[in-house]
């Protein structure tokens, strides 16, 4: 069942669960991906972004920080949106990958996906996404 319900996400098979939720195979079933910039791990208030099964990205308590795991940065940036929406509408993204969000191509992929600049890092409001096109 949790196979189905991870292939039955939302547009282009994309989910976002708990890091600790049964559902989530990483850190239960399959081990987590390494990464050079932080450990992933089945922690309360965490939550991963997966598509298609496939991790994309790993985002701690609070979702300042992000890992992401090969993916397409937009489709993390709508995985982090989808994220924000489970959280009241907002999200704030200060590191992805050990680096600030403050420039580069995480940076452009956040923007374009409607994340604005704070004193924080990147923020997302559902109030003001950008219309794609």
């Amino acid at each position: 069942g949790a196979v189905d319900r991870l292939r039955g996400g939302k547009e282009g098979g994309r989910t976002v669960l708990a890091a600790a939720d049964p559902a989530n195979p990483y850190g239960a079933a399959l081990p987590w991906p390494e990464h050079a910039a932080g450990r992933a791990s089945r922690r309360a208030g965490a939550a991963v972004v997966l598509s298609d099964g496939a991790l994309l990205a790993y985002v701690e308590r609070g979702g300042r920080t992000v890992l992401t795991f090969g993916g397409d940065l937009d489709a993390v940036a709508e995985g982090l949106i989808d994220l924000a929406g489970r959280r009241g509408g907002r999200l704030t993204v200060a590191k992805v990958d050990g680096e600030t969000v403050s420039s580069g191509s995480v940076h452009d992929a956040l923007r374009t996906a409607g994340f604005t600049p704070g004193y924080r890092g990147l923020t997302y409001s559902s109030g003001r996404r950008r219309a794609r096109g």
